[in-house]
């Protein structure tokens, strides 16, 4: 079974292209190096009635909207190894975390096996 990496953040909506690029780039350099797929979800339908919304769970801040991506690897192991290329490849070298087109402190992250696939 694959192996997932999910996350929730809040983005500013008018950093939406800018941040666009920013997941192309991760697009890019996560398939380059193995990950089987690489998706960025922004938020449309996020208010469904009886249910836990993820603005709930992100809490966005006035004119900032839900981004929810994952990426998907053939195992735990594989993951490990294709996000320690990641993290050395030149693409990323001397991105600065603090000019990232959302909030990295109020990102949600999680990696999960999977359950059931279709």
């Amino acid at each position: 079974m694959t192996y997932v990496d999910g996350f929730l953040l809040p983005v500013p909506k008018k950093n939406l292209p800018a941040y666009r690029k920013l997941a192309k780039l991760g697009a890019k350099v996560w398939k380059k190096h193995g990950a089987l797929e690489y998706r960025e979800c922004v938020g449309s339908d996020l208010n469904a009635k009886g249910m836990v919304g993820f603005p709930t769970v992100i809490k966005p801040k006035a004119g900032e909207t839900v981004v929810f991506s994952y990426i998907v690897y053939k195992s735990k192991a594989h993951r490990d190894a294709v996000n320690k290329k990641v993290m050395k490849d030149p693409a990323f070298a001397g991105m600065d975390m603090k000019k990232m087109p959302f909030d990295c402190k109020r990102m949600a992250y999680g990696g999960f096996k999977t359950l059931v696939e279709g």
